[in-house]
């Protein structure tokens, strides 16, 4: 199918290749491999479009949902990835998704550092500490996204970024925005050494996260699902806010609490 770029078939799923995708899923093997997976047609297109080395693409043309899967299959072949075509049986054992498109990809897991940010002079950007749930941390990258954040950090994470739920529910914004994973101490240093003001939102506080101004050099703060945010943020932060409840639930989904906080600063920021 893919002219100069060899394919090797799978079929059984005992074969080496498929165990090891299976183990992937787990945050140990993926460690120690240095590896993580791409699954689903999206998610590798905004690979291949932000440039990352995809080292392997496993395809399964029976899993396919449309006419595009040709095409970006010799993409990522021209970029180097090995190809490999499963058939519906074997690829069904390594997917994550219970329906999947028949494209799965594995990529380098990378590490960048605070340091390696570049930011313009008014930087907005989302910190997050302790996110446990991946589908709620890919949201989160999802919503950073669309509100033009320069860069999200992740602070004392429980959950691993490169969880295949993460990329999954970031619709493959993970490969878009700047993703740093550090500990609270030094991100706070790193934003305090910058001039880089930051709200904190927790149910505690009295001033509204609408009355809060949200322009100029920015760093909002999220905390966890359970706990919120820790002693740490909110006594160090430069200003708690809080979203206004008037039922009877004391708390938001942290994802959504995260999404009406940033576009109200999206708001702001646009007059």
């Amino acid at each position: 199918m893919f002219g100069v770029f060899p394919v090797e078939k799978i079929t059984s799923l005992q074969n080496p290749r498929v165990k090891q995708l299976v183990k992937l899923r787990d945050r140990r093997p993926r460690d120690e491999a240095g590896l993580f997976m791409v699954e689903g047609y999206r998610e590798v297109r905004r690979a291949l479009e932000k440039g990352v080395a995809l080292s392997e693409l496993y395809y399964s043309p029976e899993w396919f949902l449309g006419e595009n899967e040709p095409a970006l299959i010799q993409q990522a072949a021209a970029a180097g990835a090995r190809l490999f075509e499963l058939n519906k049986e074997a690829f069904a054992k390594v997917a994550y998704r219970e329906r999947p498109d028949g494209l799965l990809a594995l990529a380098p897991q990378w590490r960048r550092s605070l340091e390696e940010l570049v930011l313009p002079a008014e930087p907005f950007l989302l910190v997050v500490e302790a996110i446990e749930k991946p589908g709620n941390l890919g949201t989160i990258l999802r919503s950073a996204d669309a509100a033009g954040c320069n860069a999200v950090i992740v602070c004392d994470p429980v959950t691993d970024i490169f969880n295949p739920n993460v990329v999954r529910a970031s619709t493959g914004v993970l490969f878009s925005v700047p993703c740093i994973v550090s500990d609270s101490q030094a991100v706070h240093a790193w934003l305090k050494a910058r001039g880089i003001r930051t709200i904190a939102t927790t149910p505690s506080a009295t001033a509204l996260y609408s009355d809060a101004d949200l322009r100029g050099p920015l760093a909002v703060i999220m905390g966890s699902e359970q706990y919120g945010l820790s002693d740490f943020w909110l006594h160090e932060a430069d200003l708690p806010v809080r979203i206004p409840m008037a039922g009877q639930a004391d708390s938001l989904n942290v994802a959504m609490a995260t999404i009406i906080t940033l576009f109200e600063a999206v708001r702001q920021r646009g007059k």
